[in-house]
């Protein structure tokens, strides 16, 4: 009985933190997917890809503050909760050098690419805001905690807050420049906040200290991570950088659309394999057999939903473009048809970190992701040109697919990997597996 009431616990403190995440992710949908449609329609094709395309270049950039930490830290809290200090201290100044390295990147970048004064001053807001980003370290340890509520909070007060202030700014027919603007200050805002709660749960910011062991071994178990992640900011973002460099920011802002539409149902993914994830390590340390029966249950839960989303736009593209975008965004609905099934396997790749992490694989997630960047990189530059925006929808879709599941049959040590994703596009005939998901 005892045994019962404990697992009981353990499931409802799951199951609650994931409502949680599912609330604040909610409040994000609603912010970059409506007040984003808003933003898109208000700036016009021509402005909304200048915003589009500075938010991927800075995005190819954002992996090298990270650091490839983001797992890792909330990893190395599960493990170790008594080096909490030490290891979150260590982080964020790993994350501000991070950020410095970005820096000293971005800027003769942009200076060697001669971008126009507006997309200069945009790129320079966003790029500001990743030195906030270091804070969410602070919320790493939360994730850890499996005590998502108290960020979630914070996120949801101050993400409705900034949704406001850009309504205000599309009624007041502000310029496109106030609009970075605002992201800057919802990453400033986060950061306050995120320090304000860590220290309403009697833990002081004050005890933070950089350890150089933990540095250490953070970059060692990064370093192949940051290279991946670099990688996979390419393969996600380097679309919307090359179509600027081959037609122009007005295709960028029409590409964008398809992209703003299949990345709302991203979040859902993010809300379930940040949530899931501390209890896959705990369950790998406890048992590897029902560490793998509860990697099978995420991989069918996600599988179930990425096909149903893309169902949905394939037959409903057109209609949703006119609806929520109109005249100006229609050429986007010849591409969100094509665009949408990359999320199958963007959904397979998140998913896929529960078992590299867990099992070591470290080496061989960073080389399906250069794999991945270096096919979509060479796609898109023959179908950019052959195929246009198509091309590009093409190149994302064959890339993805390759670099998060196709790849894992080539290794021994992945394989197994491939039949559990495999098992799970299987699964979705099943009806067994959708009575109970997890």
């Amino acid at each position: 009985m005892l045994i019962n009431r404990i697992k009981s616990k353990e499931i409802s403190k799951y199951f609650n933190n994931a409502l949680w995440l599912i609330l604040e992710k909610g409040v994000r949908v609603i912010d970059a997917f409506f007040i984003g449609i808003w933003i898109a329609n208000y700036l016009g094709p021509d402005d909304y890809g200048i915003f589009s395309y500075s938010e991927a270049f800075v995005y190819l950039f954002t992996t090298i503050a990270g650091l490839g930490l983001d797992q890792i830290v909330v990893k190395e809290l599960v493990k170790t909760p008594e080096k909490r200090d030490q290891i979150i201290g260590t982080a964020i100044v790993l994350r501000l050098i991070g950020f410095i390295a970005m820096v000293s990147i971005v800027v003769p970048v942009i200076y060697f690419q001669q971008e126009s004064e507006t997309t200069i001053y945009v790129i320079g807001l966003l790029s500001l805001s990743v030195a906030f980003q270091s804070f969410k370290i602070i919320d790493f340890y939360f994730q850890s905690e499996v005590k998502s509520k108290y960020t979630a909070i914070c996120n949801i007060i101050v993400i409705s807050c900034v949704a406001l202030f850009k309504v205000y700014l599309i009624v007041n027919l502000y310029s496109l420049l106030w609009f970075a603007f605002a992201i800057l200050i919802e990453w400033l805002l986060l950061a306050i906040a995120y320090i304000i709660v860590y220290k309403g749960q009697r833990l002081s910011i004050t005890k933070w200290k950089y350890d150089k062991k933990i540095a250490h071994s953070l970059f060692d178990k990064g370093k192949l991570l940051i290279l991946g992640s670099v990688a996979a900011a390419l393969y996600m973002k380097i679309d919307q950088v090359m179509i600027k460099e081959f037609m122009s920011e007005y295709h960028v802002g029409i590409y964008s659309v398809a992209v703003k539409l299949a990345g709302v149902w991203l979040f859902i993914t993010v809300i379930i394999t940040q949530s899931i994830f501390p209890s896959l390590v705990a369950l790998r340390k406890e048992n590897r057999g029902k560490f793998i029966i509860r990697l099978q249950k995420l991989y069918d839960l996600l599988m179930k939903i990425a096909v149903m989303a893309c169902v949905l736009y394939t037959v409903f593209g057109n209609l949703i473009i006119d609806i929520l975008f109109g005249e100006a965004y229609m050429e986007s609905s010849e591409l969100i048809g094509i665009y949408i099934w990359s999320i199958v396997f963007v959904f397979l790749s998140n998913a896929s970190w529960g078992y590299y992490l867990n099992e070591g694989l470290e080496k061989i997630a960073s080389f399906r992701l250069i794999l991945g960047a270096l096919l979509n990189i060479s796609l898109n530059v023959y179908l950019i040109k052959e195929f246009g925006l198509k091309g590009a929808a093409y190149a994302t879709l064959i890339s993805y697919s390759v670099s998060s599941y196709f790849i894992n049959f080539m290794f021994k040590r992945t394989r197994e990997n491939f039949y559990l994703q495999t098992k799970a596009i299987i699964n979705i005939l099943n009806p067994k597996t959708w009575i109970k998901p997890l």
